[in-house]
């Protein structure tokens, strides 16, 4: 659909462009093009599933660029709205959150709460992400886009919901909370304090090691070299010797330069912001994934927090409102080939 919709606007992807975008796939997974036909062919997809969808994404950006961004504006006084709450706001917690809301009646009240209780069982087995369930079950305008409400504050929730916030841990799924009409499930995904710095958006220059597992390894000699890449790695102080000590264990190594803490999971996060610089991570992972170790090279320490200036706020507001009218272009193009197609 998008590529059909952008041809409207004498929008074409040519060959060229299309092979130098795969090669830059190959490159961010590590493999030559080559490689990668290869892998996607095992991974049961196809080198022209994969370029299809890569001219759908460029076609689609230049469609945009073209017929919605010169239409979209953003005024003055909006812009200056929006510095006057944020300085206002200035040191207050900032949750980033995701539901799932189930709608009930005093007739089916009990039943509800009880579907709610069971879909958050099954989140908490971690067979699905949260989204999935969102996208499932959840009655709010939200399903669409994973249950997902975005940074939020606790004075703009339901008092039940706030509450709920103020006390939850990153990365914890709470509920059901009993609110208005119904029950609710919240998943914490992040924290922050607005205009204040956090040391999770400190960004670590890491050296990850990986040691893999032959598929005819048994559980004594798994548990045998898992030992040894644990003890090896603890016994690390300094980037200097990561790959000479990786090559003494077979692992393989990995530069990982600015990554913030605050993209890592929410129990490496907590392991992270502990660590020395030369100091390593305790082993994760597991003998069909590979067992893992972030080694600590470097850190840049958050900067203060600061009100965004009146450029950066209208460019983030522009970009939300072309991406907004996108979905909806994107919701009547499907609505539309839908109809033709019955």
């Amino acid at each position: 659909l998008q590529i059909q919709e952008a041809k409207t606007a004498d929008i074409t992807i040519t060959p060229a462009e299309l092979t130098q975008s795969y090669d830059g796939v190959s490159k961010r997974f590590n493999r030559t093009p080559v490689a990668m036909r290869a892998y996607l062919r095992e991974s049961g997809s196809s080198e022209r599933s994969l370029k299809r969808q890569i001219e759908g994404e460029l076609a689609w950006q230049r469609y945009l660029r073209r017929r919605v961004e010169p239409f979209v504006n953003v005024g003055d006084e909006e812009v200056k709205s929006i510095i006057d709450r944020l300085q206002a706001a200035k040191g207050t917690d900032e949750f980033n959150l995701k539901e799932i809301y189930l709608a009930a009646t005093p007739a089916n009240s009990q039943q509800v709460y009880a579907n709610a209780k069971q879909i958050l069982q099954e989140i908490q087995k971690g067979a699905q992400p949260f989204e999935y369930y969102a996208r499932q079950f959840s009655e709010a305008s939200t399903r669409a886009v994973g249950g997902d409400l975005g940074w939020i504050r606790a004075a703009t929730l339901p008092a039940q919901l706030a509450e709920a916030a103020t006390t939850m841990q990153v990365g914890q799924v709470a509920g059901p909370i009993e609110v208005s009409g119904g029950y609710s499930i919240l998943y914490l995904t992040d924290k922050r304090q607005v205009l204040t710095a956090d040391p999770r958006d400190a960004k670590l220059s890491l050296k990850q090691l990986t040691l893999r597992f032959p598929p005819n390894t048994n559980q004594a000699q798994a548990s045998a070299r898992a030992q040894a890449f644990a003890k090896a790695t603890q016994e690390l102080r300094g980037c200097g010797t990561v790959e000479k000590v990786a090559a003494g264990i077979g692992a393989d190594v990995v530069d990982n330069d600015t990554v913030r803490i605050r993209d890592l999971p929410p129990q490496l996060q907590e392991v992270m912001l502990k660590l020395q610089v030369g100091e390593s991570s305790p082993p994760f992972g597991s003998a069909e994934q590979g067992v893992r170790a972030l080694v600590l090279c470097g850190r840049d320490e958050a900067a203060g927090g600061s009100v965004p200036n009146s450029e950066q706020i209208q460019g983030q507001l522009e970009q939300q409102r072309v991406n907004l009218r996108a979905q909806q272009k994107l919701r009547d193009l499907r609505r539309d080939a839908v109809v033709e197609y019955r």
